[in-house]
C-alpha cells in the first residue's frame, strides 16, 4: 500500500514565550541574549527557601492570547509540579498548570491552498520554562546557561485535527499570527521564544481508531514542521507495511540529515508524577479581567485578511503579505486614507518597491522616515502624470532614505515629466525621422513597432516625455 491509503493524524504542542520582561516567578530579566547564567536568581536556580511570587501580567498575556482562539477561561486553575530530572531543569520539577488550567476549548480558523480549516485548541497552560543545555561547547564538555529557566510560557495544544505536515505549517503560521498582533509573543522561532512539537500517528483510511503517535521534538522553523512531518508520516508507514509496530516515543528532529530518530520513549502524564504546587495558591483571574481582554483585541489577521479583500478588492495574495505583519497592514490603511484611488497600485508598491528598500536597509517599520502622507503624495504625482513610474522609484528610494517630500525630490533633481507639447513633439518628429523603417513596418502592420518608437522617444527626452503624450502623438502621426 502506498502512504496515500494512510491518513496522517497530527497535533501541534506550541509554546509561546510571553513578552515580559520578567520571569514568571520572579524579577529576573528574560532579555535573550545576556551573558549565560547572568538573568538568575535564588528562586528562577530552585535554591534552598526560595519562594515563587507570580508576575500578574503574565496571566493577563495568557487570558489575551486564550480569548483571541475563542476558549473559555477558567476563573479558577491549579498550579502543578511537573517531576523530572534533566540538568537544565535546577528544581528538578517544573511548575506547570495540568488537570485545571487556565483555558480551554477553543478553535483556530485559517485557509489552507484556499479552503478554511478549523482546528481544535484542546487547552491553553501557564509554565515556566528550562534552561537551555549546550553540547560540544569547544572541549567535547556540556554546559548550562539557566537564562532561560523561568522564563513565562503558554503552551497552546491542539486537538488532533490536522492531516497534512500543509496543514500543520499553516495552523502554526496563523496561531503565531495571531499571537505577535495581540502582543504576547514576538513570533521568533530562531531564538526559542516560538516553537512546537509535533505529535504524529497514522491510519488506514476508513479505520476509526488513531494508530500509535511519535511526539517530534527540536522543530524551529516552519520550513522543517513540513518536513518533520512528512519524514515521520512515511516512517510509520513504512514500519507498518513491513509488518512492523509503531512505538511511542519521543524522536528528534535532524534537520542536516533530514529525519527523526528515536530519543527517548514517551512519557505518559504518570512519568511525570503531577501533584499540587505546595507553595502557589489557586490562579483566580481577577473578576472583569477577560471581558477587559477581548475589549482590547485588535482586529485578528484572518479577518483583516477577509476585509482587506471585501473592502480594497484585493487578491488574496497581496492580502496576505500585507496583514501578514500588523505594522504594515496599518501603514497600508494609513497611505489609503490620504490615497484612496487605486487600492491594487498602492498594494503593488508595498509588495514591491517597498518591501525591496526594507530587506536592503534592513529597515524597520517603526523607524520610517517618511509619513504616510508623502507616500500617497508621491503616488498622485504619477498618476497626475507630473513623475514617470520609473523615477518615482528614484524619489521614493530618496524618500524612505531622507524622510524629504516627494515633490521637493522631483524639483531638486529635475524628474519632473516634460508638460510642453511642442518640445514632445519635436522629440517625436525627430525619432521619425530616423527611423524610417520601422515607420514603414508599422504602417505595414506591424503594430508591436510603436514599443520601439515609443522607447526611442523616451530616451531622446531622457525619461521626461509624458508617456502618455508620446504614444498618442505617435499614433496620431503614424495614421
Amino acid at each position: 500500500m502506498a502512504i496515500s491509503d494512510f491518513q496522517p493524524v497530527i497535533g501541534l504542542e506550541v509554546h509561546g514565550q510571553l513578552l515580559t520582561k520578567s520571569k514568571i516567578f520572579c524579577g529576573c530579566s528574560t532579555r535573550f541574549g545576556a551573558e549565560p547564567n547572568a538573568n538568575t536568581c535564588p528562586v528562577c536556580l530552585g535554591l534552598p527557601g526560595s519562594l515563587p511570587v507570580l508576575n500578574a501580567k503574565v496571566v493577563e498575556f495568557a487570558v489575551r492570547a486564550g480569548v483571541a482562539v475563542g476558549c473559555r477561561i477558567n476563573p479558577r486553575s491549579i498550579w502543578s509540579r511537573k517531576n523530572y530530572f534533566y540538568p537544565d531543569l535546577p528544581k528538578g520539577y517544573q511548575i506547570s498548570q495540568y488537570d485545571q488550567p487556565l483555558c480551554e476549548h477553543g478553535a483556530l480558523v485559517f485557509d489552507v491552498d484556499g479552503v478554511e480549516k478549523r482546528v481544535g485548541i484542546r487547552r491553553i497552560h501557564l509554565e515556566e520554562d528550562a534552561g537551555k543545555n549546550i553540547h560540544d561547547a569547544g572541549g567535547g564538555e556540556s554546559l548550562v546557561d539557566l537564562n532561560r529557566a523561568g522564563v513565562p510560557l503558554t503552551e497552546i495544544v491542539s486537538e488532533p485535527d490536522l492531516r497534512s505536515a500543509e496543514e500543520a505549517a499553516e495552523y502554526l503560521k496563523a496561531l503565531r499570527d495571531v499571537l505577535v498582533y495581540i502582543g504576547v509573543n514576538d513570533g521568533n522561532l530562531e531564538e526559542g521564544s516560538f516553537r512546537c512539537d509535533a505529535n504524529v500517528s497514522v491510519m488506514r483510511r476508513g479505520a476509526t481508531e488513531f494508530g500509535t503517535r511519535a511526539e517530534l521534538k527540536n522543530i524551529n522553523s516552519f520550513r522543517f514542521v513540513r518536513q518533520a512531518i512528512d519524514f515521520e508520516i512515511a516512517r510509520q508507514v513504512g514500519v507498518l507495511e513491513s509488518g512492523g509496530k509503531v512505538h511511542q516515543e519521543t524522536r528528534l528532529w535532524d534537520p542536516q540529515k533530514g529525519e527523526t530518530r528515536g530519543m527517548r520513549s514517551k512519557e505518559e502524564a504518570h512519568d511525570y508524577r503531577y501533584f499540587a504546587e505546595p507553595d502557589l495558591p489557586p490562579l483566580l483571574v481577577p473578576e472583569g479581567m477577560v471581558e477587559r481582554m477581548r475589549s482590547e483585541l485588535p482586529e485578528l489577521p484572518r479577518e483583516k485578511h477577509l476585509r482587506f479583500q471585501a473592502d480594497f478588492g484585493l487578491p488574496a495574495y497581496d492580502a496576505k503579505i500585507l496583514v501578514a505583519d500588523r505594522a504594515l497592514a496599518d501603514l497600508f490603511e494609513s497611505v489609503w486614507k490620504h490615497y484612496g484611488q487605486n487600492a491594487k497600485k498602492l498594494s503593488n508598491w508595498f509588495t514591491g518597491e517597498f518591501q525591496r528598500l526594507l530587506n536592503e536597509e534592513s529597515a524597520s517599520l517603526s523607524a520610517l522616515k517618511f509619513s504616510p502622507q508623502h507616500f500617497a503624495q508621491l503616488l498622485k504625482l504619477v498618476d497626475a502624470g507630473e513623475v514617470s513610474a520609473n523615477a518615482a522609484k528614484d524619489v521614493f528610494a530618496e524618500m524612505f532614505r531622507t524622510g524629504k517630500a516627494p515633490q521637493a525630490i522631483v524639483e531638486e533633481r529635475g524628474l519632473g515629466l516634460e508638460k510642453d507639447s511642442s518640445t514632445i513633439e519635436a522629440a517625436v518628429d525627430a525619432v521619425l525621422a530616423s527611423n524610417p523603417d520601422e515607420v514603414a513596418k508599422y504602417k505595414a502592420g506591424k503594430k508591436q513597432v510603436l514599443g520601439f518608437l515609443v522607447g526611442q522617444v523616451m530616451k531622446a527626452s531622457k525619461g521626461q516625455a509624458n508617456p502618455a503624450a508620446v504614444n498618442e502623438l505617435l499614433a496620431n502621426k503614424l495614421k
